[in-house]
Parts: C-alpha cells; sequence; structure tokens
C-alpha cells in the first residue's frame, strides 16, 4: 500500500481527492481557465493588477524579463505533497541589466588603446601627463605631492586642488607606470555610461539605451580627454553621471552625495556641485538645496582663497592670470560678460559643439543648467586654449548633455503624444547622426590611422636613448620625452620651464642654468593635435642654443645622438 510522508494511510477525505483522479494524475474534471480548485467553501484569491507596461514604441525592450503566463489551473495533481524547485536554478537578471557594463566594458577598451598608442608613440607630454604621475607617485610613496615639473618643491595642491587623485595611490604602488594612470582615466570615463544608458533603458527602452551609450561613448568631449594624457577631471566624470541620474529619479540626497566630492577633485566644480544644489531647490526640496548651492560656493571660495595659496610657493592662485580683466566697474564687466562669452568666434562654435552631441536637444531639460558654470569660466577665461575643442575641458560636460538628452525625451514620451515614439526614434537618429559625422575630426579617428600602429624609426631611436639613462637619475627632457621617464627618474622640462615656479614665461630671453646630471633633447617636431605645430616651450632656435650652451658653459658632454635626438650627460 503507498504510504504518504508522514508513513499513515490517508484520512477519508485524502481517500476520496486521490479517487477522484485519473490514471494520469490529472483531475478529472477542469475548473475554467484562470481559477483555482482547492477545498470546498474556498474562496479564488483577488486579481493581481498588472505591472506598467515598459516603453511601447518599437525601440522598447525586446529583451526585456518575460512576464510568466497565467497558467490555466494550479490544481497540483497531488495537493498534499510538497511542491520540489529546482537547486541548481540560476537566478534571473534585471532585463538589460548587463547593458550598460557592457558598454562600459567596450569604451575601456577603445580609451585604452588610444592612449596607450600614444603614449607608445611618444605624442604623451611632460605637461600634463607627467605632471600627474609625479603627483600620484609621490601620494603612492607616502609624500606630499610635490611636482618637480612644475618647480622646485611645488606642491601640486597649489596650482590646482585635487586631493581626491591620492585614491589612484594604492593603483600606481601596484603598477608603477604611466599606463597605469592611462588605463585608469579611461576606465573613469567609461564607467559613467553606465548610470546614464541605465537611465534610458529604463525611460526609453533598450535600444534607446544603446543609441545613448553610442552618444556618449564617441562623443568629441570625452574622446579629446582619452586621448590627451591624464586628467583630474576625469574622476568626475562617472560622479557627476551618477549625480544626474539620481535628480532624474528625484533622489535627492543621494544626488547630492555622488556629487559633494567634486569639491575635491578640482577647485571650479565647486560652482558644479552648486548648480546641482540650484536644480533641487528648483524642483524638489529647497532646503537641501540651497545649502548644497551655498556649500559649493564657499567650498570653491575657500579652496581659491584660502588653500590653494597656502600650498603655492609664491601664495595666491597660480590661474588667476587667466581670468579676464574687468571694465573698471563690477556693473560694467557684466554687461559687457554675454558678448565676452562669443568673442572671438571660436567661442561660439565650442557653445553649439558642446551640445552638438544631443543634437541640441539637451537644451530643452532644466538639466542643462548644471554645465552654465563650467561653460561661464572657460568662456571668459583670457587662456585661448579653454575656449576650443581640444584638450580635457569639455569631458565634465558631456554627462550634462546626455543627461538632458534622456530628460528632454522622457519628458515627451510621458506626454501621451500619438507620435511620441516616432519623435524619440527620430531624434535618436539624428543624434546618432551627429556623432558619426564629429567621429572623423576627433582623436578616436586615430585609430583608423595607418600611423597609430606603426613604430618609426625615430620611436625605437628614442627608446634606446631613454634606456642609456639610470634609474634614479635627475634629468632634463623635452616635453614629448618626459612622461617615458617619470616612473623611474626626478624629471624636469628642458629648457628650463616654469622660471621660479610661474607659468607662461616664454619670452625670456635668458634662461637660468640646467642642472639634471642628464639631458635629453629632440629637435624634431613633434605629433601637433592637440598643439599647435612646433616645439613647446620655446622655439626651436632658442632650445638648439640652451644644447649648446650646456656644453660650452655648464660642463655636459655629448653622450650620443640619434635621428635628431641628443643625450648629454654632466
Amino acid at each position: 500500500m503507498r504510504t504518504f510522508p508522514d508513513n499513515r494511510p490517508p484520512s477519508g477525505r485524502q481517500a476520496q481527492q486521490t479517487a477522484a483522479l485519473g490514471a494520469t494524475g490529472a483531475p478529472r474534471t477542469s475548473a475554467p481557465p484562470g481559477t483555482t480548485t482547492g477545498p470546498p467553501g474556498a474562496t479564488a484569491p483577488p486579481s493581481t493588477p498588472a505591472a506598467d507596461p515598459a516603453p511601447s514604441d518599437t525601440d522598447t525592450d525586446a529583451d526585456a524579463a518575460p512576464t510568466r503566463p497565467t497558467p490555466t489551473s494550479t490544481t497540483h495533481p497531488h495537493p498534499h505533497l510538497p511542491r520540489h524547485r529546482s537547486r541548481f536554478r540560476r537566478p534571473r537578471l534585471p532585463a538589460g541589466g548587463l547593458l550598460p557594463w557592457g558598454w562600459a566594458a567596450a569604451l575601456c577598451a577603445l580609451y585604452a588603446t588610444v592612449a596607450v598608442r600614444r603614449h607608445l608613440l611618444l605624442r604623451t607630454t611632460g605637461y600634463d601627463l607627467g605632471i600627474f604621475e609625479q603627483a600620484v607617485r609621490a601620494y603612492a610613496e607616502l609624500r606630499a605631492p610635490l611636482v618637480p615639473l612644475r618647480g622646485e618643491d611645488f606642491n601640486l595642491l597649489g596650482d590646482h586642488f585635487h586631493p581626491l587623485l591620492a585614491v589612484l595611490a594604492p593603483l600606481y604602488r601596484i603598477w608603477p607606470s604611466p599606463l597605469c594612470l592611462l588605463v585608469a582615466q579611461s576606465a573613469l570615463l567609461a564607467l559613467a555610461v553606465v548610470p546614464l544608458a541605465r537611465w534610458a533603458r529604463r525611460a526609453l527602452g533598450r535600444r534607446s539605451a544603446h543609441a545613448v551609450a553610442a552618444a556618449y561613448g564617441l562623443s568629441w568631449g570625452i574622446a579629446s580627454a582619452a586621448a590627451f594624457d591624464f586628467h583630474e577631471v576625469s574622476l568626475a566624470v562617472p560622479l557627476l553621471a551618477c549625480s544626474l541620474e539620481a535628480l532624474a529619479h528625484r533622489r535627492w540626497r543621494p544626488a547630492v552625495a555622488w556629487a559633494a566630492p567634486l569639491l575635491l577633485v578640482k577647485e571650479d566644480l565647486g560652482l558644479t556641485l552648486a548648480a546641482v544644489g540650484a536644480y533641487i531647490a528648483l524642483k524638489g526640496p529647497r532646503r537641501l538645496g540651497l545649502v548644497t548651492a551655498a556649500a559649493g560656493l564657499v567650498g570653491s571660495a575657500a579652496e581659491i582663497k584660502l588653500l590653494m595659496p597656502a600650498f603655492h610657493p609664491a601664495g595666491g592662485y597660480a590661474h588667476g592670470g587667466n581670468l579676464a580683466e574687468g571694465y573698471g566697474s563690477l556693473l560694467s564687466t557684466l554687461a559687457h560678460a554675454p558678448l565676452d562669452a562669443l568673442r572671438p568666434d571660436v567661442k561660439a562654435m565650442t557653445l553649439v559643439l558642446v551640445f552638438a552631441p544631443s543634437a541640441l536637444l539637451a537644451l530643452r531639460s532644466p538639466l542643462a543648467l548644471i554645465a552654465v558654470p563650467t561653460l561661464a569660466w572657460r568662456m571668459m577665461s583670457d587662456n585661448g586654449f579653454h575656449w576650443g575643442t581640444a584638450f580635457h575641458y569639455s569631458a565634465v560636460l558631456m554627462p550634462v548633455v546626455l543627461a538632458g538628452l534622456i530628460d528632454a525625451l522622457t519628458v515627451w514620451r510621458r506626454g501621451g503624444h500619438p507620435l511620441a515614439a516616432r519623435h524619440v526614434r527620430a531624434s535618436l537618429a539624428t543624434v546618432l547622426a551627429v556623432t558619426l559625422v564629429m567621429l572623423p575630426s576627433f582623436p578616436l579617428a586615430q585609430l583608423a590611422q595607418r600611423a597609430t600602429w606603426r613604430t618609426t624609426g625615430h620611436i625605437e631611436a628614442a627608446r634606446a636613448l631613454l634606456a642609456r639613462i639610470p634609474d634614479g637619475a635627475t634629468v632634463a627632457a623635452s616635453n614629448r620625452l618626459v612622461p617615458q621617464l617619470t616612473s623611474r627618474c626626478t624629471v624636469v622640462v628642458f629648457p628650463t620651464f616654469p622660471v621660479e615656479g610661474r607659468l607662461y614665461e616664454y619670452d625670456r630671453k635668458r634662461l637660468p642654468p640646467p642642472t639634471a646630471e642628464w639631458i635629453i633633447h629632440d629637435r624634431r617636431a613633434p605629433e601637433a593635435w592637440p598643439y599647435p605645430t612646433g616645439h613647446w616651450p620655446y622655439p626651436l632656435e632658442q632650445q638648439e642654443a640652451e644644447l649648446a650652451a650646456a656644453q660650452q658653459r655648464y660642463g655636459y658632454r655629448e653622450v650620443a645622438v640619434r635621428d635628431g635626438i641628443t643625450l648629454l650627460r654632466r
């Protein structure tokens, strides 16, 4: 006789239930579809309301997690027996959960390839990769960030306030190489795509998330930063992207928590924190927003007026000379500001190009206001490098622009307009078209150039001469040769730059004599991008005159000369 789990014969009711089963174990009478059978007198459970549907246009989630069909009958053939679930069933991942991380991995590989190849081709520079490597190397050795490339005993916190750089010290301790910083920057820039793609995935659908990720990852602002050395702003890009995602979901406190570390990345980013606070005051809890805005303004002011002068050997703000001169009075200066922000023409062109990755749609979102502080100080600066599209200055703007795009399209979709789906598709198609049109003009296109994958005889000659300099030596090197040595030597720029710790001293007729043990100088004009064609920081004639003076007056002798590269030793 078949027994039950408790080894007791079935009760009368259980015997009746067993007799009601057919040979196949199915009940002889079936309930109507969607109903549940049970003991006599039991009532069916209330129906569960349907979940909110995913976005319904054609770019919705093709790979979204399928909803499980409601069974036509939930009667178990043996209701008195326990139901066993598979012990080896794999947990289901959220639909699209790997999409943002897949993009991040691909973009990290793309950026790292460009950056590493540029370094191997001697296209990286002492200003700025060498400077940041000396600072991170000092942190890794538990020293203050004294950077010889910026001047004797110069604390880099007096140049820009970026103590958050210290988080890279453990990684550099494991891998003491400039490639460590370049790969870390690639990962940081790529990581910002995760919150943006995740937000777009939830708000617009899977295909839209791919479009947004491509628009961010291939945007010229990120490409320019990834391909030019290393900069501290790479730490700010993922922080700002996470803050923008939190703002979009009205998670105000997490948004502030993500944005607050911007104060430790660079002194001007306190103004961006203030802009985040202003947005919160406008859209959310006013008190939290005002406190955040005040913290950003006070933080930047304290860094510029108090902390950085305390670290600078000469006191004061190292980049105060970049500030445009006023017009005699505050009122007059403010009146001229709109025109000064658009003259010369390169400024207006940059303002258009900043929002071009969103096909200008980001301007429809209030999130675009968070870009105003960075754009304002750049356009009002006297430094022409700040006005254009080269270098790293636009990296922190790209998350804002793409966040504005997502926000603008989300508002349109939620409006319920019958053409909303078509509008979203057309907008994203335009965004991708603009991205592809602009791609050849910016550094990621270098991957398609034959020169990127070819090692010339000049590069081989440089590496051979660099290998003759022993570890731990002091070296004065040409700007493009500096980062080839900073991980193992104490390096300064040849000829002497800066002079007495001050930047922009290009016109000195007599420079201080070199004091390093070794001098290595390359007379060949380096790759131009992003600098104008020619030699830096002084014209070639002045550099060669200083090289001759080193041999004739300062006791240096020639060790080797190969393909325009001269190696001297004292």
